[in-house]
């Protein structure tokens, strides 16, 4: 095992092909993923222990875990393309993701990752959006790289393609996506998305070959959130993906800045609902987001993913998942039908705050989880960014 530039091991190609067929098996989202990591210790002990463990879990199918083969032929891929994979731990990983509840195990890039560790601004807002927000996102984007932070947004039409291309001059932009890196969405932004992989970086949990779907966009909201210090929203209507964007950022603890816009134009109301509630700064220029950023960005080794015990040295950056539900605990012992039945009752399709359901329920925090990620396991309930869960349809 060799080590990076900052003292950090460097995972062996092997355990990184074990990381990526771990991360994309049926059943095993970001939490379980940092669970299963946790207790067997590696990626292949947890595969191999998989399973038996999503038979006991109830799932009647073995799960659909991906030959060595075919991750490794994704790496290729990858590697011919230009692009690299992220591992959580690895020295290049997006400093702020790493400490978000759901952080994604395993990211894709092309173009300069230490753009993804910069103090950043995410700017996000109407597909539709009108000549004013375009012209405020355009404004406020060249300001913002102008003053040597980095702009990410989700590459959509409207408020995000005018930011991107704002801070395209200096090269400080991030697009996350919801494709794989060799898929353009949408299709007229194919110029713009190649010249942000050359002088900015793309980023994106989804694999080579994969086309964007609807079900993907809340991941990419999450990519914008957890990499970002705060949150810009230009022009959103009520119930838009751009307040989903929004929500996350406030779960993860993120400044969050709204642009005001007319009463009259329903393109501005849920972003004006955002500052009538008190839950977004007014913002009106650069002077308005530089006061609420943090100045500088936390010292990497206090990230929480790289806290150990002596009886666990940190080789691989994977622990337990900082939680806005608590800190993780010993597993109080509950009778595993009970748990799954009384979780179950208060959960339906729509998904709900996993911290909700903990204070329902009257079980400890590690209970709930636990029983939860047993359930993901048994193809009963799916995680969704921003520390939620959901009853899977039957």
């Amino acid at each position: 095992m060799t080590a990076s530039p900052d003292m950090r091991p460097v995972l062996p190609a092997t355990d990184r092909i074990d990381i990526l067929r771990l991360a994309r098996t049926t059943g095993v989202g970001p939490i379980n993923f940092a669970r299963l990591m946790t207790q067997y210790g590696s990626a292949g002990a947890a595969l191999a222990a998989l399973p038996g463990r999503m038979r006991r879990a109830g799932r009647r199918e073995d799960p659909v875990i991906p030959t060595v083969s075919r991750m490794s032929d994704e790496l290729e891929r990858l590697e011919k393309l230009g692009g690299k994979m992220l591992v959580r731990g690895d020295a290049d990983y997006p400093l702020l993701l790493s400490c978000i509840p759901d952080v994604p195990p395993v990211l894709f890039t092309l173009g300069d990752v230490r753009k993804l560790s910069m103090r950043s601004v995410g700017i996000v807002g109407a597909r539709n959006a009108s000549a004013a927000g375009i012209r405020i996102a355009e404004s406020l984007s060249a300001e913002i790289a102008h003053s040597g932070l980095c702009v990410i947004s989700g590459l959509a039409r409207g408020i995000d393609s005018a930011a991107h291309a704002a801070a395209l001059h200096p090269g400080l932009t991030v697009a996350a996506i919801a494709g794989g890196l060799d898929h353009v969405y949408p299709p007229e932004n194919a110029s713009l998305q190649q010249q942000i992989a050359e002088r900015g970086c793309l980023v994106t949990e989804a694999l080579l070959g994969t086309a964007p779907q609807a079900r993907h966009f809340p991941r990419r909201n999450r990519l914008i959130a957890g990499i970002s210090l705060g949150c810009l929203i230009i022009e959103a209507t009520v119930g838009s993906g751009t307040l989903i964007t929004a929500d996350l950022a406030q779960s993860y603890n993120r400044e969050l800045l709204v642009v005001p816009g007319s009463p009259l134009d329903p393109r501005s109301r849920g972003g004006n609902q955002l500052l009538k509630t008190g839950q977004a700064t007014l913002t009106e220029n650069i002077d308005d987001i530089l006061q609420v950023l943090p100045s500088v960005l936390p010292p990497r080794e206090a990230a929480p993913w790289q806290r150990s015990s002596a009886h666990s040295p940190p080789l691989t950056g994977f622990s337990e998942p900082s939680s806005p539900w608590g800190s993780p605990a010993s597993e109080d012992w509950i009778d595993p039908d009970l748990a799954q039945k009384t979780v179950c009752s208060f959960l339906s399709v729509t998904p709900v705050a996993v911290d909700d359901v903990v204070r329902r329920c009257q079980f400890s925090v590690s209970a709930v989880l636990a029983t939860l990620a047993e359930l993901e396991l048994g193809g009963v309930v799916e995680f969704v960014p921003g520390g939620r869960v959901a009853l899977l349809p039957n």
